[in-house]
């Protein structure tokens, strides 16, 4: 008996001794603050004011404009955004703040079929996945061709957290189809099964004299949600793992390297960019934290599968 406790005693002074973890919360990432943006639409697709929600600063914005990410002072975008195509106005709104039981406000996302009509007749039908991620969109969106380079991904970050930190819950269905609407036309049911994803990257980002932008994976941190979770997972954690983790146990193809990302170059335009290897060792300039309903490309995924998220911070 007395070893026993000799042993509970000398785990007890072990924990005391260990460095305390510290969780620092993400700007607005209590989900608490928003912005709402009533963007009118135009008169040929029926002339609808429709809300797009805003992490950021409380705001009511009634115009129909670029968002001012100075004047939220927030570090979040997302799939909500503002359209003017051919000089037709249109918002489209897949993220949204949501009461959550017990008190307070949590960040829903969801998958959905988007139709746009013109005269009662449906001309353009997409599959629009909802995001929440560090970041910027430029507005207005003009076209829906490769609708990444309208995404500035990540911001700027130097630090080396732990663990991405947040309380989740979600709602996948378990069919192996999704809907498909790349390349116009009616929408198409593909086989295929869409999930929810999180991830958090790391990256140092340098440019060249040309004004090309290049970057290295300094840590990884991703996770795929492939099951309904009816509960609040309170306090979830995905592990940053800084180098080249291809060669470990727990990496899967969904965290290779990425390639099809856009960021602004000190020039003041929009540059493709591409993770071209990975280094531990370097200091991040950059991080991207993004929470996605669906997992995959755009214009894929599985109509109805709902991500919903609340308390994002950083651990240390």
């Amino acid at each position: 008996m007395k070893r026993y406790f000799s042993i509970v005693a000398a785990l007890l002074l072990i924990a005391a001794s260990s460095p305390a973890q510290k969780l620092e919360p993400v700007p607005y990432g209590d989900m608490e603050s928003w912005v709402v943006r009533l963007i009118k639409e135009s008169g040929i697709i029926g002339g609808s004011t429709r809300a797009l929600y805003c992490l950021g600063k409380s705001d009511t914005i009634r115009v129909n404009k670029p968002y001012d990410y100075a004047r939220s002072g927030s570090p979040w975008s997302s799939s909500n955004a503002y359209a003017k195509v051919a000089g037709v106005e249109k918002g489209a709104c897949t993220m949204r703040p949501e009461k959550r039981e017990g008190g307070g406000y949590c960040c829903r996302m969801d998958v959905e079929l988007q139709q746009v009509k013109a005269l009662g007749i449906v001309n353009v039908a997409v599959v629009a996945g909802g995001t929440l991620f560090t970041g910027r969109t430029l507005e207005p969106i003009k076209s829906t061709d490769n609708p990444n380079k309208n995404i500035e991904c990540g911001i700027p970050f130097t630090k080396r957290p732990k663990a991405l930190v947040f309380d989740y819950k979600c709602n996948v269905s378990p069919e192996q189809t999704m809907t498909s609407t790349k390349g116009g036309g009616k929408p198409k049911t593909i086989a295929g099964h869409d999930c929810a994803k999180v991830f958090i990257l790391l990256e140092h980002r340098w440019e060249d004299a040309e004004g090309n932008v290049h970057a290295l994976r300094v840590g990884t941190g991703m996770e795929l949600f492939e099951k309904t979770v009816t509960a609040w997972q309170n306090g979830h954690r995905i592990e940053v793992h800084y180098g080249d983790i291809t060669k470990e146990p727990f990496y899967k193809p969904y965290m290779a390297l990425k390639s099809n990302m856009y960021t602004t170059n000190s020039k003041g335009k929009m540059v493709n960019f591409i993770e071209e290897g990975w280094d531990g060792t370097k200091t991040p300039t950059h991080m991207h934290i993004n929470f996605s309903a669906g997992s995959q490309e755009p214009f894929v995924g599985r109509e109805g599968n709902t991500l919903w998220v609340d308390n994002v911070m950083l651990e240390y």
